[in-house]
């Protein structure tokens, strides 16, 4: 179904954990009151990609890549949306 080296695969990748991320902090701060600025929180979600991004190329899956970075972008947007639209 999916090649090893697809665009796809890389987006998926690159929504996915960040998401997963995004939702441990959430619940973390809804547990613990001693966040003021969560946004460095939001910001580590959104650098898991480039985790991500690093393994891809060492692995030599171009299109991987391509799709985590589309993915870093579109977090990036969803994260500054969030913060100046509170």
């Amino acid at each position: 179904m999916f090649k090893k080296d697809s665009v796809w695969l890389g987006l998926g990748a690159g929504l996915f954990f960040p998401a997963v991320a995004f939702f441990i902090v959430e619940i973390i701060k809804k547990n613990l009151i001693i966040f003021q600025k969560d946004d460095l929180l939001y910001i580590g979600c959104v650098a898991i990609n480039m985790i991500l991004l690093k393994y891809a190329y060492k692995k030599d899956m171009e299109q991987t890549a391509k799709g985590i970075i589309s993915a870093t972008f579109v977090c990036a947007f969803i994260f500054f949306y969030y913060k100046f639209n509170k």
